[in-house]
């Protein structure tokens, strides 16, 4: 699986330097669906969506569902590969800058009652991008210093949107023009931030646009929201007027809120039909009783890109939600998670393993952990794998702490208690003046046994290696709103209650290692919030949070992302310069990757791998080309879907020097084979709280009813 994911990676990274997108190979066999396919899938959510404005929101509570009532100009087939949708084709200038893509004709757009209200041209993805800058949307950071003059309008230094490199040549013509190449452009247009917005809708819903009421957007993309009730109900209905309706196999999406206080009851929605799937958990006392039922059928879903994180709280300003008992106890701890070797000591004083037996039991611990936040197969460096190239990093930075270690996914790289024991006697020996124990308050949500064995299973580590003498972990229980109030949904720094935290999950959001490290920049990272810092968007904004700031070591770390942003002639540079960027961060332990997402133990009725398939991005959020069957997928029927799947994955790539069009997927494998050749010589891309929540299909599927906390993308 490691080897041909790292293939698949490199294909995709391969195939976007082209400057083409990849057409899917639609005669390629489906595994047989078993039994008759069900028109509707069901589910189980956890949290309630915050807004129904999708270019401004990049948590997943909010992309999940936008990204099926939205139609971007590509999406992802069940193969990976990025194949037009609102766009007929496109074309990429010689230069690399230069991106132009025909919109489809017959794109409608309609109502929530599914009225058809206007077709959907070049004009509405200039309109959404100008919006987006408008709410000052979280996605910014994708495309803010991609696009043209874009930075320069959002900092004042422009103040006619048309300067911005986002051009409706005509109705069918949308044209952009990038600051730099960016080999891996395509893959951020599955992105809401690239999403289109109808002008004459927009003006006459002002500042409702994207509330929580079905009315108050329009849709284009093959579901329309039927109902949204908080706490209770979210049902979609299949888009009688999409224009791709012959993909679209499910009449229905309906998702029913549980709260996850029983972490037995997927199994029995299950059971009485009220779910499409259910997850498998070895700790609960049902599983001998799911073993002998379904011992057949329990399958194993595939690993996303997705890294979730311990991430410390750098600069936290609320201090409700505690366990310490005066303003001295949180200067001490303010200071210690300011200090590099106090984080380090937690860092090698935390069982992973242990930690991951609370979700997977002994035997399958360690399928998932992660060891750096950028997946350590995302691309090959020089004929290493990126996790290789950072380790190399990592023992120039310090032989004696990282010599011989070990990236790769499914072991624990770090924990070592002897370790932990020297750095926490050298950070004691460097913060003068501050008084032992530090106490780490960590939020819990007291509804899921399961969180609150996972904090109880970090309290009794990180206190073992290091010593309750030294360091105390305070799991603050919280109700469902005070948690998410101040993890989750929190948007500002000054809402952010906690000192660590386990919930926090990172999504990649397109095919380069930036989408990864540029989440900690430290002026406009989309993942400083949750470490205590707000962005600063326009130059010259005014930080109150400065000396924090600085004290981060962030800038320093921004110098080595920056100057790999700045290759863009040669791959195997760029990405090792962005690995000595990860091994900055790895070093600096500001966030500790704990696993990947995706793998868990399921029942499901989703027919193998007829879902959308997306490494990184909202393309895998679809349900568009997903099939539900009416029977529970066998192990022997998904490992013949996954041998087609893996097999055709590799090679269903249709490279084209400067565009694509529908009509090229009957390109040869060879003339594929010669233009990655070509490529490299030139060297020219809420999760964790719902762990128990019902499994759906491969990849992000899986995890978007499951994993609903930090999870932004």
């Amino acid at each position: 699986m490691k080897k041909s994911l790292r293939k698949v990676v490199v294909s995709f990274v391969t195939a976007l330097t082209l400057g083409s997108a990849v057409v899917p190979m639609l005669a390629s066999a489906q595994s047989d669906v078993v039994g008759d396919l069900v028109p509707e899938y069901k589910t189980t959510y956890l949290t309630d969506p915050t807004t129904l404005d999708y270019t401004f929101s990049m948590r997943d509570i909010n992309t999940n569902h936008g990204t099926n009532f939205i139609e971007s100009l590509y999406e992802n087939d069940r193969y990976g590969n990025y194949i037009p949708a609102a766009a007929e084709s496109h074309e990429v200038s010689e230069d690399g800058l230069v991106y132009t893509y025909k919109i489809r004709p017959g794109v409608m757009w309609v109502d929530n009652n599914g009225n058809e209200v206007a077709e959907t041209t070049a004009h509405d993805f200039v309109t959404g991008l100008k919006h987006a800058v408008e709410v000052q949307s979280e996605m910014l950071p994708i495309v803010q210093y991609s696009i043209k003059g874009l930075n320069d309008y959002i900092n004042g230094k422009i103040t006619d949107f048309e300067e911005v490199g986002v051009k409706a040549v005509d109705d069918y013509t949308l044209e952009y023009t990038l600051e730099r190449p960016e080999p891996y452009f395509n893959s951020k247009t599955t992105y809401g931030i690239l999403y289109p917005i109808n002008q004459e809708f927009l003006d006459s819903v002002g500042e409702d646009f994207g509330s929580l009421d079905p009315a108050s957007i329009l849709y284009n993309g093959p579901f329309v929201l039927a109902n949204l009730t908080a706490k209770s109900q979210i049902e979609y209905v299949k888009n009688e007027s999409y224009w791709d309706l012959e993909n679209v196999f499910i009449d229905s999406v309906q998702y029913t809120y549980n709260d996850n206080s029983d972490p037995e009851v997927f199994y029995r929605l299950y059971k009485d039909g009220a779910a499409s799937a259910f997850g498998v958990n070895p700790t609960l006392p049902i599983y001998e009783d799911v073993q002998k039922e379904f011992g057949e059928y329990i399958t194993q879903a595939q690993r996303p890109g997705s890294s979730f994180l311990l991430q410390f709280n750098l600069n936290r300003i609320k201090h409700e939600a505690t366990g310490k008992e005066n303003d001295k106890q949180h200067e001490d701890t303010h200071a210690a998670v300011l200090n590099k070797a106090f984080r380090q000591a937690i860092m090698f004083g935390f069982d992973k393993h242990t930690y991951m037996t609370q979700d997977f039991g002994e035997e399958f611990a360690d399928t998932d952990i992660r060891n750096t936040l950028v997946a350590p197969d995302f691309a090959m460096v020089n004929g290493e794998s990126f996790g290789e190239a950072v380790e190399r990093h990592l023992e120039e930075m310090n032989p004696e702490l990282y010599e011989g270690i070990n990236l790769e996914d499914g072991q624990d790289a770090f924990y070592n208690p002897e370790k932990a024991a020297k750095l926490i006697e050298q950070a004691k020996s460097e913060l003068e003046g501050v008084e032992w124990p530090i106490q780490l308050d960590l939020p819990v949500l007291e509804s899921i046994p399961r969180s609150v064995n996972l904090a109880k299973s970090m309290k009794a580590s990180i206190e073992d290696s290091l010593g309750a003498e030294n360091v105390i972990i305070n799991p603050v229980l919280l109700n469902q709103d005070t948690y998410l109030a101040s993890t989750f949904n929190a948007t500002v720094a000054a809402e952010v209650d906690y000192d660590i935290t386990n919930e926090s999950g990172w999504i990649p959001d397109y095919l380069d290692p930036s989408t990864f490290l540029d989440i900690y920049l430290p002026t406009n990272g989309t993942f400083l919030v949750p470490i205590g810092f707000d962005p600063l968007l326009k130059e010259g904004q005014e930080d109150p949070y400065a000396e924090a700031r600085e004290a981060s070591g962030l800038f320093e770390y921004a110098e080595l992302v920056n100057a790999a942003a700045a290759i863009t002639d040669d791959l195997d540079a760029r990405y090792d310069a962005y690995a000595k960027a990860q091994a900055w961060l790895t070093d600096a332990a500001i966030a500790l990757p704990i696993r990947a997402g995706g793998s868990q133990l399921r029942v499901t009725n989703i027919v193998p791998f007829s879902a959308p398939y997306a490494f990184a991005g909202t393309g895998a959020q679809r349900f568009k080309f997903l099939k539900v069957q009416s029977e529970p997928v066998s192990k022997e029927q998904w490992q013949a879907a996954y041998d087609d799947w893996s097999a055709n994955k590799l090679d269903a790539s249709s490279l084209s020097s400067s565009s694509t069009k529908e009509e090229e997927s009957d390109e040869s494998a060879s003339e594929s084979a010669e233009g990655e050749e070509a490529v490299e010589g030139e060297e020219s891309e809420e999760e964790m709280m719902d762990e128990s929540a019902e499994e759906t299909e491969e990849e992000m599927m899986d995890e978007s009813a499951e994993e609903t906390e930090e999870a932004a993308e």
